[in-house]
């Protein structure tokens, strides 16, 4: 598996991007709620560390979790 560290505030724009194009759609399989609720997740994550005062303005994320991100935005 392979990773990338990232910049936060760039993680968190693109998964507001992809969460988007993803509560637009009509779909309601486990799959798409699932999908909906990592990148979620992530948006989370990276928002924290965006905000962060001690420099924390990376994230790492799996090469599978940048691309269901970027899949989406």
């Amino acid at each position: 598996m392979s990773y990338a560290a990232l910049d936060a505030a760039r993680v968190a724009r693109a998964c507001k991007s992809a969460l988007t194009v993803l509560e637009s759609s009509d779909e309601t399989s486990e799959a798409h709620v699932r999908k909906t609720l990592m990148i979620q997740r992530i948006a989370a994550l990276a928002e924290a560390a965006s905000e962060s005062p001690a420099g924390g303005a990376i994230i790492t994320l799996t090469s599978e979790e940048f691309w269901m991100v970027s899949k989406n935005w």
